[in-house]
């Protein structure tokens, strides 16, 4: 199979696409053929070996010392079924599913075996392209809105970064929950973030994150310069601060109203994510799609940090 590879950390041109085997599915587990991926701020991460304050040294002794162990990165799928591992009776060929693969990485390729129990089938009216879209920062918003906020409707919420995958979830997932929703994201898209569900649109360049005098019930950056004492600044009496992007320190040191650390890729989640998607309750916002061998300018657009939502990639193209 082809597949994106990555030997060495580095800019957007260390990833270079080859022929490398086709796994084979262990028992209980299923491969699927990947029609749509997602190349994802945590993609270019473990590509650059630039990390968040504080996790260089551990993410490095995790994933490799100077590049990957694992080659092919990528943690979403969605496709078919292809082939079937021993023992999985939950599945058939051609069955279409999306899912996660966490530290497993692999799914920056045309095939990947994963675990028959994370690959979730895709409803009928959603797109392979839709499917993986809403998945990386679907299931982020998620975790941290519902569970880790315990999100009630009225609740004042606040959104900073808001038209990148998972703030533009964020968005759509808190004003589904009954929220109401102020958003920071850039002057050009404030229309964006008026559709996709905000109030209140702020720009960043005019007004800074932390110089707000509003308070709020929930404040939730993903964008990474929120800290939890400019956070807990914003938040009204009994308010939340959500760190989806946050150095050790702060990770370590979350706690009572500040939450940080990684987002559960529970299949019940994507399962939930894949219905509202496939309902027009979420809007998967795919930006552009590319071919496989288009993964380097994939991962220009990312490093630019002015991404709107997703980017697709079709590893069969």
């Amino acid at each position: 199979m082809r597949a994106a590879l990555v030997h060495r950390y580095g800019p957007p041109e260390a990833a270079r696409v080859a022929e490398v085997s086709t796994p084979e599915p262990r028992r209980g587990e299923v491969l699927v053929r990947i029609a749509a991926t997602v190349v994802t701020s945590g993609d270019a991460r473990m590509r650059s070996g630039v990390f968040p304050p504080g996790f260089a040294l551990p993410a490095r002794l995790a994933i490799g010392i100077r590049g990957p162990r694992r080659h092919i990165l990528g943690v979403v799928f969605a496709g078919e079924v292809a082939a079937l591992g021993e023992g999985v009776t939950t599945h058939a060929v051609g069955d279409r599913v999306a899912g996660m693969t966490g530290a497993r990485f692999g799914c920056h390729a045309e095939y990947v075996a994963v675990p028959a129990a994370r690959a979730v089938p895709i409803p009928v009216a959603l797109t392979d392209d839709a499917a993986a879209a809403v998945l990386f920062g679907g299931s982020t918003a998620l975790d941290y809105l519902r569970d880790k906020a315990r999100l009630r409707a009225g609740a004042t919420v606040l959104v900073n970064g808001a038209s990148g995958a998972v703030g533009s979830a964020a968005v759509q997932l808190a004003r589904h929950l009954g929220a109401e929703v102020t958003a920071v994201t850039s002057r050009a898209n404030a229309e964006l973030v008026a559709r996709l569900g905000a109030t209140r649109a702020i720009d960043y360049r005019a007004t800074p994150v932390e110089s707000l005098a509003d308070r709020f019930d929930v404040v939730l950056d993903a964008v990474g310069n929120v800290t939890p004492a400019t956070g807990r600044r914003l938040l009204a009496d009994g308010g939340v601060l959500l760190l989806a992007v946050a150095g050790l320190g702060d990770t370590i040191a979350a706690r009572g109203p500040v939450k940080a650390g990684p987002a559960s890729e529970d299949p019940a989640n994507l399962a939930e994510l894949l219905r509202l998607a496939a309902e027009g309750v979420l809007d998967p916002l795919v930006e552009s799609t590319h071919p496989l061998d288009g993964i380097v300018d994939a991962y220009r657009r990312v490093d630019s940090g002015r991404k709107v939502g997703n980017i697709v990639l079709r590893p069969g193209e």
